[in-house]
């Protein structure tokens, strides 16, 4: 039974990846290439190290798994963040499908009140 469920978690561990992999091909810009990657990939990977921590079952290789997994949980989606923000910053153009611009209004109102403050 347990070779069934390893199986199964580094077979759709295996699947998100190639999905991260494709989107990172067919998606239009940096900003839409970076969420597929980062989601899909993150638990593409994620599956992967837990089938290999079940499939072990041993309490080192257990507990390097889970730490793995805690770093990348924590680390990939602070990255992605930055890496988009810095992506924005220098210019990339946006795909026409993306409709809203947060970052861009923001940035919009922190200048406006930039200038207004150095008015007086």
């Amino acid at each position: 039974m347990a070779e069934v469920l390893v199986a199964i978690m580094i077979l759709s561990g295996c699947l998100f990846c190639l999905l991260a992999a494709i989107g990172i091909v067919r998606l239009p810009d940096t900003l839409i290439r970076m969420h597929a990657a980062t989601k899909a990939g993150t638990l593409g990977a994620g599956l992967i190290l837990a089938g290999a921590a079940v499939w072990f079952s041993e309490m080192g290789i257990v507990l390097r798994a889970l730490l793995t997994l805690l770093f990348l949980f924590m680390t990939a989606p602070v990255a992605a963040h930055l890496i988009g923000r810095a992506a924005y910053l220098s210019g990339i153009e946006l795909s026409s499908s993306t409709w809203v611009d947060h970052l861009g209004e923001d940035l919009e109102n922190k200048d406006a009140g930039e200038n207004a403050s150095g008015d007086t």
